[in-house]
């Protein structure tokens, strides 16, 4: 890697830093009796700053000294693999050919992806790498597939979602060492389970990022993202810039051994070069990681179906997490129409039966783009369809959860008859699902916004917080949005941990056979057959007004529509007769897979549901 500290062949360490900015700069090495010792450091033609230093190696800790015009400051090696004392604090060396890896771990095929989403500062009280290791065996149980990390990059403080990270090569201290994450890596593999990363190109955090001071051009006025200028990804001097993210993805994937990455916000990626940073991204990972089962994902509000393709097609992504599938459904169950929801509350239900045999129902700048955004890409309805498997679906996740003002998980919004059937229809479609942590439990600890952010910063996103709300109807009087809980409190980080005793509970144990109920059919039932899910041809019908039938098409080998997946969902609380069908040979045909709640041939009770396969002619 072109960037940091690399360990020397010959012995010795050589320190990079890219900082073209006309400034002196030294490095400063901490001995082991705590002196130091400073080496001036010149810029080469392209701004780089080399020193290769004989006596370093492993552990040896170290800070790059800008001289500017404030004075001398010490800042990390934006390329650090480990800040153990901080983001302020010395960046230390790594040696990461240390760890031992498995040999024959090769990944798993992304038709089988059951993904969920940890937050490994709150999955366990000690929120470490180690604690929640211990947990996977009973993950991989449950039928789960993929853990989904949420960002790892240093970020100040100890708690905090982790997308205002400033490293983003160095894994957050207080969750464990480079080493510990690589061993919950490799715990995984041997249980089967796959692990991907949520990294955030779009912007670095509000603190303890100096690049601009030493590197002003890796940044970019021409672009501005909701956090202010982006990276420059496409002006002059952007080839280091670009090769920084590409480099840290590429770094994920081979030193950590993961099994793929999800790109936040990527519609917050502005890049006019091609192909554009996210295409090389793609490019690159597909062709350094050939061999092994490597699944890319996004975030993208835009819905742009042309980053999307086949998994492993180089210069695309193999799926995208979807908004509208959750949302029009979330409006159903709960009647909530403010906010993100407003544009799915006039047709729920159709735009849930587009989402779920279309994949998107809405494309276009999201509905907190600017203007001009707006204007060059206007929201407006889907017209053409993706692959299903394309298309991450999910009933909760950190987002819409923690955007709510107390973080209410859905389970504590509906009630258990809906919610079982919702947890069906979301895992007995094709789409890969997601599930957030504790869901399988039924777990009601909230997930709030919180953030270890000080002084003045913690101020102003204490009061922008309760701000944010004040458009709600629930939050217009200021009382109400009073009791918004601050996230910037070390108790509201804690209250959103997961609840172990609660784990256990009747509750949570019947939760958990449901959960595992649906999982067993769908990788007995499902997964064996979804490579042969067609592209296209999905049917979704709206019902009486509050069901759905849902009709998925698989072909055989040759492309010619082999049978059919139908889904039959009644989501209301009154019963609902079914129009009669064929004759009864027609009938004996269908072969059944699962059911929810009460349902005969003729009628399907509140909150039920029915899925089984039809013949395709």
């Amino acid at each position: 890697m072109p960037y940091g500290a690399t360990l020397l062949p010959q012995g010795g360490v050589a320190f990079r830093l890219w900082a073209p900015a006309p400034l002196p700069i030294d490095l400063l090495v901490y001995q082991p009796d705590g002196s130091e010792q400073a080496i001036p450091c010149q810029p080469d033609a392209l701004g780089w700053r080399e020193a290769i230093v004989p006596g370093a190696g492993p552990g040896t800790r170290y800070h790059w000294q800008v001289h500017g015009p404030a004075g001398p400051i010490r800042v990390p090696d934006p390329a650090s693999r480990w800040n153990p004392e901080g983001v302020d604090g010395p960046s230390e060396v790594v040696d990461p050919q240390r760890f031992r890896w498995d040999e024959d771990w090769r990944g798993r095929p992304w038709c089988e992806a059951v993904l969920y989403e940890l937050h490994v500062g709150t999955f366990t009280p000690e929120g470490t790498y180690a604690a929640a290791e211990a947990h996977l065996a009973d993950l991989a149980e449950d039928g789960i597939t993929c853990i989904q990390l949420m960002p790892l990059a240093a970020f100040p403080g100890r708690f905090g979602w982790g997308y205002d990270g400033v490293l983003p090569f160095a894994p957050h201290a207080p969750y464990g060492s480079p080493d510990e994450l690589k061993a919950f890596v490799r715990a995984a593999h041997r249980l089967g389970l796959m692990v991907m990363l949520d990294v955030v190109y779009n912007h670095f955090g509000p603190q303890g990022n100096h690049l601009s001071l030493y590197a002003p051009a890796f940044f970019t006025d021409r672009h501005q993202t909701p956090w202010g200028a982006g990276p420059n990804f496409d002006g002059p001097e952007s080839a280091a810039v670009r090769g920084f993210f590409l480099h840290n993805a590429l770094y994920w994937l081979e030193e950590y051994q993961l099994d793929g990455l999800r790109f936040d916000a990527v519609h917050a990626i502005l890049d006019d070069s091609s192909p554009d940073i996210m295409e090389t991204i793609s490019i690159r990972a597909r062709a350094a990681c050939a061999g092994r089962q490597v699944h890319l994902v996004l975030e993208n509000d835009h819905n742009d179906s042309r980053r999307l393709a086949a998994a492993g097609t180089a210069g695309r992504f193999d799926a995208q997490w979807s908004g509208d599938a959750h949302h029009a459904l979330h409006v159903w169950l709960t009647g909530e129409r403010e906010g993100y929801y407003a544009e799915y509350a006039s047709a729920p239900l159709p735009m849930l039966a587009q989402s779920l045999s279309q994949g998107f129902a809405m494309v276009g700048a999201p509905h907190l783009a600017n203007e001009a955004q707006q204007a060059d890409n206007p929201r407006r309805r889907a017209t053409e369809a993706v692959p299903l498997s394309c298309t991450v679906n999910f009933l909760l996740n950190h987002d819409q959860i923690g955007n709510r003002a107390h973080g209410e998980r859905l389970h504590a919004l509906v009630d258990e008859a809906p919610m079982r059937l919702a947890v069906a229809m979301l895992i007995l479609s094709p789409s890969p699902p997601l599930l957030f942590m504790g869901e399988e439990r039924g777990a009601r600890t909230p997930f709030l916004y919180f953030a270890d952010w000080q002084g003045e910063l913690r101020d102003a996103v204490v009061a922008g917080r309760r701000r944010e709300f004040a458009h709600f109807s629930a939050f217009r009087d200021e009382a109400a949005r009073a009791g918004i809980p601050d996230p910037c409190d070390e108790a509201t980080w804690r209250r959103c941990q997961l609840d172990w005793l609660e784990a256990d509970s009747e509750p949570a144990r019947r939760w958990r056979a449901w959960y595992r109920a649906l999982l067993t059919v769908r990788h007995d039932a499902l997964h064996p057959t979804l490579h042969r899910l067609a592209r296209a041809g999905h049917s979704g019908e709206v019902i009486d007004g509050r069901a759905l039938d849902i009709r998925w098409r698989f072909e055989n080998a040759f492309g010619v529509p082999a049978r059919w997946l139908q889904m039959q969902a009644n989501l209301s609380a009154q019963p609902l007769l079914l129009a009669p069908e064929g004759d009864a040979a027609d009938i004996a045909r269908a072969t059944p897979l699962f059911d929810v709640g009460d349902v005969s041939p003729a009628q399907l009770g509140p909150w039920s549901g029915r899925w089984r396969w039809l013949p395709a002619d």
